[in-house]
């Protein structure tokens, strides 16, 4: 087809953050010299949260500034979950953040302990204060939420209507539980694009019932300015019961090269560097299997 997409890794963070056992920062940064070798462009490296809530994330500061200094031609960003979060990312070099903010009201309090009301004013709060500061809102739960079940459309326009009212022009629509499938995925998109032609939409889809790939690839079809995967298909909300892991960075890197896409990445190192990552998560990892021992080869 000869079309360009953007494939957004964030298993530095979203993978990372379902291991059990503290993996060491050097390891954490040995896989990110992977990815950037592999030719990804944009790259979720870490998290500014309490160590508390997530002892992965504890070594934040050191894996954003040793990234985001040794390769500067490479998109970088953080996950902040709230107004803290975005202050401890900024002190340490990062200048584009996402903020989670869940369609539904319960997943909400139950992720982050806000109302939306609360949420919308933290981000204010954050935009007010650091206005150079590129902030992305991951809609979580659009797709539907372990609490609450099927989400609909209107509130989802409301809700992000309410980001837009306050300067948010990038969004990243996500299937939080993984319960989404294609017609789903082209009316949420289709309506979100339209009802804000401005704004640009990301998807990250979870892989529950293995359908992560189908699911990014309708995304694409539909107009998504870019799909989050995670190597190794790692990840899942601790905050969601039965989450199950994200797309595989690799089998969708696979998918999308052999369908004729530019992905600008080389599936040979993606590989290479997911099953380090396998051999130091095994028997490690609480969330979804790694699943690298699906076919693998490239058949060229």
């Amino acid at each position: 087809m000869g079309t360009h997409i953007n494939i957004v890794e964030i298993g530095p963070r979203d993978g990372f953050q379902s291991v059990k056992e503290f993996m060491p920062t050097e390891f954490k940064l040995e896989i990110i010299d992977g990815l950037v070798k592999s030719g990804i462009k944009r790259i979720q490296c870490t998290s500014f949260v309490s160590p508390k809530a997530i002892p992965q994330m504890q070594d934040a500061a050191v894996v954003a500034k040793t990234v985001i200094g040794k390769y500067p031609q490479t998109s970088f960003f953080a996950l902040v979950p709230n107004f803290r979060g975005a202050e401890s990312a900024v002190e340490n070099g990062v200048k584009d953040v996402s903020v989670v903010v869940s369609l539904s009201e319960s997943h909400n309090k139950a992720n982050i302990n806000r109302t939306h009301e609360q949420s919308i004013e933290e981000i204010k709060k954050i935009r007010g204060e650091f206005p150079d500061l590129k902030i992305t809102v991951d809609a979580a739960t659009v797709f539907g939420c372990p609490f609450e079940g099927r989400m609909e459309i209107p509130p989802l326009i409301e809700l992000l209507g309410k980001l837009h009212d306050v300067g948010i022009r990038a969004f990243t629509l996500c299937d939080t539980i993984g319960v989404a499938y294609p017609a789903q995925i082209r009316a949420i998109l289709e309506s979100s694009k339209k009802a804000f032609p401005d704004s640009i939409f990301n998807l990250h889809i979870h892989d529950t019932r293995n359908m992560g790939i189908i699911n990014s690839y309708e995304g694409i079809k539909c107009g998504a300015q870019s799909v989050e995967t995670s190597l190794g298909g790692l990840g899942g909300c601790p905050f969601a019961p039965g989450a199950s892991g994200n797309t595989s960075t690799e089998d969708f890197v696979y998918m999308m090269n052999r369908e004729g896409y530019e992905t600008g990445i080389d599936f040979s190192i993606v590989l290479e560097t997911a099953r380090k990552l396998r051999e130091k998560a095994a028997g490690l990892y609480s969330g979804h299997h790694i699943n690298i021992d699906k076919v693998h080869q490239d058949f060229t």
